[in-house]
């Protein structure tokens, strides 16, 4: 008769002391059992857009989702039609050269891409650059993966864009990547033509590789830009881009990376060996949706611009300040200097006005005096969490 739990002697991999479970996956089962409790909690936390894609894309997939001949494995490189619409989409508004059949490697989503780059190129040991504030997966991957990480400061003071001289001091020999997030997440900062020819400079001079993440250039921004149209980025830059939030279609889990062909060939020997194609009509259907012309894009800015009107109402009635240049999906903001803590602020927005608000020290202690708000949420949502606010306050 068995007497004792025999999973007691079972450990789990020693890699996994080094990380904890994802923020917001906590976090939104507090608030699901809130919910479940009858709270009604209105969430501003994650940026996952609320808005359709295009007619266009999702008869696409219903179209092609019939076709008898279309269920079964694709292509670890995707299928060319995606490969050559991504192509198409860099060069219409990046102004950006990519060969289609070597430069592109379609990814499950850009987080995926975090995982496979890191896997191809960081030894356990070796270093990776990361943002302080940032998305925190280059973090926790990187330690799960045995990489060494290495925060460089984003500040208010510097526009939160890099310090490139804290950054020549620092000893690069054992630096192999160098995450970089323009427009930046969580700060809305902007990238320009003049950062992106430093960080190119940069990471040829110290032989590093740059990895921009991009996933935001097309909300609420007029001019979108990519590391790529940096003459001779292709020789140490890779590019991740996402149709996610550009496309409103972040549970379709497409997006891609770019870069020279050797960096690609050895991704996709990483890739290759973990996950299979996508589903060829997701695959076409994206291809339809990155032919969106201007109006498409605008349409769904109008809808974010209201949003982040109200989001700023939402800061104004906590006492916070924010920059009105900012960019992205999200909202960032200071907290009032007569507030001692940022977790203090944003739990008693939950458990009082019951909406839940994204504080920024999990994005690195850069981000222990922020809040953020997403603009993934409809209007009358806003709303109501704004009239609760204000009724706490």
């Amino acid at each position: 008769m068995q007497t004792e739990n025999q999973t007691s002697k079972i450990k789990p991999a020693d890699r996994l002391a080094s990380v904890s479970e994802y923020y917001f996956s906590k976090k939104l089962k507090e608030v699901a059992q809130m919910n479940a409790e009858g709270k009604d909690v209105i969430s501003l936390g994650i940026g996952s857009p609320d808005m359709p894609p295009s007619e266009a894309t999702i008869q696409t997939l219903c179209r092609e989702a019939q076709n008898p001949d279309g269920h079964g494995y694709m292509p670890y490189v995707g299928i060319p039609e995606l490969r050559r619409s991504f192509a198409a989409w860099y060069k219409k508004w990046y102004g950006v050269e990519l060969n289609p059949n070597t430069e592109i490697q379609p990814l499950i989503g850009s987080k995926e891409g975090i995982l496979h780059v890191t896997l191809a190129f960081v030894n356990p040991g070796e270093q990776v650059l990361v943002p302080n504030p940032g998305y925190p997966t280059y973090t926790s991957l990187s330690k799960i993966l045995g990489a060494e990480v290495i925060n460089y400061n984003l500040k208010e003071e510097s526009g939160w864009m890099p310090d490139f001289d804290e950054l020549e001091k620092m000893d690069m020999s054992r630096v192999k990547l160098m995450w970089t997030n323009y427009p930046n997440m969580p700060t809305g900062a902007n990238a320009t033509p003049e950062l992106y020819a430093k960080l190119v400079d940069f990471a040829r001079r110290k032989d590093i590789v740059i990895v921009n993440d991009n996933p935001y250039s097309f909300i609420l921004n007029d001019h979108p830009l990519s590391i790529l149209s940096v003459p001779g980025a292709k020789e140490c830059c890779i590019e991740f881009n996402s149709m996610s939030k550009s496309h409103n279609m972040p549970g379709w889990r497409i997006g891609m990376l770019a870069s020279n062909a050797d960096f690609v060939q050895w991704i996709l020997k990483v890739k290759s060996n973990i996950d299979s194609g996508m589903f060829r009509a997701m695959q076409l259907a994206a291809a339809n949706a990155l032919e969106a012309e201007q109006e498409w894009y605008d349409g769904n800015n109008k809808n974010y611009r209201n949003r982040r009107h109200l989001a700023g109402e939402i800061m104004h009635a906590l006492g916070c300040t924010y920059d009105e240049k900012q960019v992205g999906m999200f909202l960032w903001g200071k907290i009032p200097d007569s507030c001692a803590d940022v977790e203090e602020l944003t739990e008693k927005v939950l458990h009082n006005a019951r909406v839940f608000i994204t504080p920024g020290f999990i994005f690195g202690s850069n981000g222990k005096r922020y809040i953020r708000i997403s603009l993934c949420c409809k209007d009358h949502k806003l709303e109501e969490a704004l009239k609760r606010i204000r009724e706490m306050k």
